[in-house]
């Protein structure tokens, strides 16, 4: 199944984007549960085109050479969306954490040496946790307090509350790790 493409559907339901647009989305939105490159944004875009689910016009760019391609979701990739999303999902595959790989081997490691991970991996967190938190004080300031599940925001909203809880469990756990290993003699 190619998921990047109703990602980029999804995203064009909700506004015209240009492919640098598209690319922000996942660089600053999305980044939280879902990341696409540029090598792999284009090509779908062609293959959407194609397909005619979605469609482009051209802007010109003042003096540049190059028109910029604005894309918009067409009748037949809004029904395509529509379809995916009225699908129920199925619990995700496991998702690959080095570091749990590490953990999971911890008994390879001295002491030290696994104290050194873990408080490094707690620093990440919360540097993690104060963007995450950042970020939904930002939604809040451009959305207002009142975001409610028809609101254009509401999507923003779940994923950042969601990436919050997850991570700061995570870190808690790391932290209880690590409380752990100071308790033993």
């Amino acid at each position: 199944m190619r998921v990047l493409k109703y990602a980029i559907l999804g995203l064009l339901d909700k506004q015209e984007m240009s492919g640098y647009d598209i690319m922000n989305q996942f660089n600053h939105n999305m980044v939280h549960f879902w990341s696409a490159k540029h090598s792999q944004i284009y090509p779908e875009l062609k293959k959407l085109t194609q397909e005619g689910l979605i469609e482009f016009r051209s802007v010109s760019q003042g003096n540049k050479v190059l028109d910029k391609k604005i894309y918009s979701i067409t009748s037949k990739g809004k029904q395509e969306l529509q379809q995916w999303l009225d699908k129920l999902m199925p619990l995700p595959d496991t998702v690959k954490d080095e570091f749990m790989l590490k953990a999971y081997f911890v008994s390879s490691m001295s002491k030290e040496e696994v104290k050194r991970q873990f408080t490094n991996q707690l620093r990440n967190l919360q540097d993690k946790i104060n963007f995450l938190e950042g970020r939904l004080r930002e939604l809040y300031e451009e959305a207002g307090e009142n975001i409610v599940s028809s609101s254009p925001y509401f999507g923003l909203y779940l994923v950042l509350t969601r990436a919050i809880s997850r991570d700061k469990n995570y870190f808690n756990w790391v932290q209880d790790v690590l409380n752990q290993i100071d308790a033993e003699k």
